[in-house]
């Protein structure tokens, strides 16, 4: 059912393909995504408002896209959390560039091993990396485990069109296209063709809504974006 990934999904693989792609990632980010994605983390930061969070995590920040824009929530401390090094060095000099130091805190960390006590947050975040994890259910697990209680838990996540031309025309630009312009403008050559594999193969819709209902979370539910290109999960401790 499932093609074999191209890169064999470990925390060491990732982690170096991510640290190859970290400089030309933002831009081959919005560039592929035509500036979609940024109105997709909107959505999110708009509906993290109502929780009125004032400790965040967000696991797989990346470069801080995602915690960068939650800075319009005025929490007081927004940590991020990501297995590349590289990856996090573009996004401390992004946070340097704003001033914002002293709110975004950016650590080197496994999601899967998240070096914070329970009950330490009031929302956690994954926009475009919970697919990655080695183990998601122990990912997920480890997410429930440091969420305080009645905390909101916000999935950002690439899904699979159910519209059979939009699906044909997602697995195309997504299959063909994005590994093509990904090889030109990045240093590996892989890196963009195991992630439109690892889309492919990641649980979306009632399958991810299931899944985190099974791990312990409550008031699941999925808010589809783009005819279901991606989905945003929310789910509460």
């Amino acid at each position: 059912m499932e093609q074999n990934l191209i890169v064999e999904k470990n925390k060491e693989n990732v982690a170096s393909m991510f640290d190859d792609i970290a400089p030309s990632y933002d831009f081959l980010n919005h560039f592929l995504s035509l500036n979609i994605d940024k109105g997709w983390r909107k959505k999110a930061v708009k509906i993290l408002s109502s929780y009125t969070p004032k400790s965040i995590l967000d696991v797989a920040t990346g470069t801080g896209d995602l915690a960068i824009a939650m800075l319009k929530l005025n929490p007081e401390k927004i940590t991020g959390i990501d297995i590349s090094k590289e990856m996090l060095e573009v996004g401390k000099k992004k946070i340097t560039e704003i001033g914002k130091q002293q709110i975004i805190d950016l650590q080197q960390a496994d999601a899967e091993n998240i070096p914070f006590a329970e009950n330490t947050f009031n929302a956690v975040t994954v926009a475009f990396g919970v697919r990655n994890f080695e183990h998601l259910d122990k990912g997920i697990k480890e997410i429930y485990r440091v969420l305080a209680v009645n905390g909101v838990f916000l999935i950002l996540e690439f899904s699979r069109p159910k519209n059979n031309f939009l699906g044909w025309l997602f697995k195309f630009y997504f299959g063909q296209i994005l590994p093509l312009i990904g090889r030109l403008f990045s240093k590996n050559k892989v890196a963009y063709k195991y992630l439109f594999q690892t889309v492919q193969q990641f649980p979306s819709g009632d399958e991810m809504k299931n899944k985190l209902s099974s791990l312990g979370f409550k008031n699941v539910s999925a808010k589809t974006l783009s005819m279901g290109i991606a989905t945003i999960y929310t789910a509460s401790k």
